[in-house]
């Protein structure tokens, strides 16, 4: 079953089962990939699915963040609740463990040695972790382990 079908098969549950948050979550994302779709002019992969639910998930954690800072519990609830139902349609992320390992063996294989090729590890890495890490938190451990 696509992604796509699973955000379908869910949506019809959750209206069966009168569960607004999760309702108005799976109508929001579908509402996105429609967006996408049409600008596309084809129907999405799995894959750019997944892309444009990590859209909605990254911008789930900015709005939390930029809440907790002014203070918006009514706001911040919302959001969270949000993020957790958009969370169950990502692939089981990497531990921090999994992701030191994945990234030293890509250093080791390119060869890197400074900080200054930063951004080759990034290249490399970042397909490899599309949708299991969290960017920010790869860059972060490239430059811990190249330090």
């Amino acid at each position: 079953m696509s992604l796509a079908e699973k955000l379908q098969q869910d949506m019809k549950l959750a209206l069966k089962n009168k569960e607004k948050e999760k309702l108005s979550t799976i109508r929001m994302v579908r509402a996105a990939i429609k967006r996408v779709e049409i600008d596309n002019k084809a129907p999405l992969s799995d894959d750019q699915v997944l892309e444009v639910i990590l859209r909605e998930v990254k911008q789930r954690k900015d709005a939390i963040q930029e809440y907790e800072k002014a203070g918006r519990q009514d706001l911040l609830e919302k959001e969270k609740a949000e993020l957790e139902v958009l969370e169950a349609y990502l692939p089981k992320q990497f531990t921090e463990e999994e992701l030191q390992d994945l990234i030293q063996e890509t250093i080791q294989q390119l060869g890197v040695t400074s900080k200054k090729e930063i951004g080759k590890v990034m290249k490399a890495v970042i397909p490899k972790v599309k949708g299991k890490a969290d960017g920010k938190v790869v860059n972060q451990m490239v430059q811990k382990l190249l330090s």
